[in-house]
């Protein structure tokens, strides 16, 4: 069998990650092992930190609902343990975004709450 070389895929292959690289720190974007090296480690970190976000996103609302219950009187979790007595079944989410946008709707909650 003839010997086969690698270069035409080499050099796609090569090419593909610097692509990727584009807009990295000196070598980072220049060399190929370099480049592979710092591609490799934003792909771990940017897979924690997706998961990461999750509680990056509850620990914020849960500072907005207890921002907004302090202002009807109440403290956080005297506010969900009344929402749990009284069967209101909506998330942290949720109840943030009323925190937020609808201070009405809030503080319509709080008093059932009470």
């Amino acid at each position: 069998m003839p010997r086969a070389k690698t270069g035409v895929v080499r050099r796609r292959r090569h090419k593909a990650i610097l692509k990727q690289a584009k807009g990295f720190y000196g070598l980072r974007s220049k060399s190929f092992r370099k480049a592979r090296e710092t591609l490799f480690s934003a792909a771990m970190r940017s897979y924690d930190d997706r998961r990461n976000r999750k509680g990056d996103m509850r620990r914020l609302w849960i500072v907005r609902i207890n921002a907004a219950a302090r202002q009807h009187g109440l403290n956080y979790s005297t506010f969900m343990h009344g929402l749990k007595k009284a069967g209101i079944e909506l998330d942290r989410k949720i109840l943030a975004d009323l925190a937020v946008r609808q201070p009405e709707a809030f503080a319509e909650l709080v008093s059932r709450v009470r």
